[in-house]
């Protein structure tokens, strides 16, 4: 078996516990916005990889994973749309002693193999676009409610998982947004965390180099003022650890 991969990073560091392995696989079928990896959404594109092939890159440094209690992230892209390429590199990743994590947004069908990744995964990392159909529509071009279900299966497995939001001026950062965004944290009863990504503009040139236009040129990325207002909002009305 063979998955298409988009590109690997060694020593990851926000991305799970510890110092991780990432694997970014290729294809997505979101169109967001403000996406820094625009490079991925082909799912023709990326080289050919077994997990085996993964494995052996892997391993060559397992002692800095092993010892920091870390191990590889399959990220995208939308790694999940490669479910069953996911589900056999997990299962040589848990051979391997080394903690496992998946990053996805959920937008994809609720597969026999999707299933299974979820439960062989230590960690999720769950990117929530907004709680907002009509703004998650605008920003992804896609429906609120695939992404809904990937939700509803997860919070019924035994998996820790770290929620994501990224904070984008004009889209994702009113006091509505914040509201939602820490009632929709609490139903999940086996999230621990919550990760505020400010929005930044690293992404424009790449989307120019590949000759597509970038949506959100004007847009500044949020003050350091409004981003500590949303955190400090989330720990007071969550029990997660906010960072």
């Amino acid at each position: 078996m063979e998955g298409r991969v988009h590109s690997f990073e060694t020593m990851g560091t926000v991305d799970g516990p510890g110092i991780r392995f990432l694997v970014f696989l290729q294809g997505c079928r979101m169109k967001c916005l403000y996406c820094h990896n625009r490079d991925t959404w082909d799912q023709t594109g990326g080289k050919l990889y077994t997990p085996d092939e993964i494995i052996k890159k892997m391993m060559t440094l397992k002692h800095f994973y092993k010892a920091s209690n870390g191990g590889i992230t399959i990220t995208g892209g939308e790694p999940l749309l490669q479910g069953e390429f996911v589900v056999e590199l997990l299962k040589l990743v848990k051979k391997s002693g080394l903690t496992t994590c998946i990053d996805t947004a959920g937008n994809v069908e609720i597969t026999d193999s999707v299933r299974e990744a979820v439960t062989l995964t230590d960690y999720i990392l769950f990117d929530i676009k907004s709680t907002d159909p009509k703004t998650h529509y605008n920003l992804t071009n896609s429906r609120i409610q695939m992404t809904q279900a990937f939700a509803e299966l997860i919070k019924e497995k035994d998996v820790e998982i770290w929620l994501r939001y990224v904070l984008l001026p004009g889209y994702t950062d009113s006091e509505k947004d914040k509201i939602s965004l820490a009632e929709y944290a609490n139903s999940f009863k086996n999230a621990t965390r919550i990760d505020i990504l400010p929005y930044h503009t690293m992404g424009i040139e790449k989307w120019e180099q590949l000759g597509f236009d970038y949506q959100l040129k004007g847009v500044e990325p949020p003050s350091p003022e409004k981003v500590e207002e949303f955190k400090e909002y989330l720990r007071k009305n969550t029990k997660l650890s906010v960072y």
